[in-house]
């Protein structure tokens, strides 16, 4: 895909010493003892872009359309399942930005990837952290994405913003993280991969 743009600055280098941190991957499950996936499935990859924006430290989430058939409305990160034609997760995480929000591939760093995430739905989830130094104006796929928004990574970061809240599903009660901010209620796997990078930022600071 050519030469990429590099980020420079504090920001850079703390999100590279967050990646170099051990880290546990995380589930869906993680706060529901005794659920779990059946046994013997099988997760099908996916990737999501984690894109942060090093002039003024914001993420870049988007508010799905609410008119898709799975998780309609709900806050996440760009991204999606891996596709045959694609590289591997990060040309996956790459492509579905572009796709969904207009975020070209060459415009931003891909730092690295962070610990992958198992979600309910059967997907394993590996979220690719990127910077991006100039600003951006998202061009928001109108099948796919009501809106794209860009939310304090300050905010996200700290582990002081999470909370624990449940809902039932499937006739239990199953508890996840939620990071509200302002009108968006960004949780569920979004919220836990979120909290993974605050956890690791909090250990490298």
């Amino acid at each position: 895909m050519g030469s990429r743009p590099v980020a420079t600055g504090e920001i850079r280098d703390r999100l590279l010493r967050a990646l170099a941190a051990q880290s546990d991957g995380s589930s869906d499950f993680d706060l529901n003892p005794g659920m779990g996936p059946p046994s013997g499935a099988v997760l099908r990859p996916a990737a999501v872009l984690v894109t942060v924006m090093a002039r003024d430290e914001t993420v870049l989430l988007t508010k799905r359309s609410s008119a898709l058939k799975h998780h309609p409305g709900q806050v996440a990160f760009p991204g999606g399942k891996v596709d045959e034609g694609d590289a591997g997760l990060v040309d996956a995480a790459l492509r579905e930005a572009h796709e969904e929000v207009g975020l070209a591939p060459s415009s931003v760093e891909v730092l690295g990837t962070l610990a992958p995430h198992q979600t309910v739905t059967g997907f394993e989830v590996t979220p690719v952290l990127a910077v991006r130094d100039a600003p951006f104006d998202a061009v928001p796929e109108a099948g796919e994405v009501e809106e794209a928004f860009f939310v304090p990574l300050a905010h996200v970061t700290d582990p002081g913003r999470f909370r624990i809240e449940g809902r039932r599903w499937r006739g239990v009660t199953r508890r996840y993280y939620a990071v509200p901010w302002g009108p968006y209620y960004i949780w569920g796997a979004t919220a836990r991969m979120l909290r993974g990078l605050a956890d690791r930022l909090a250990r490298c600071d």
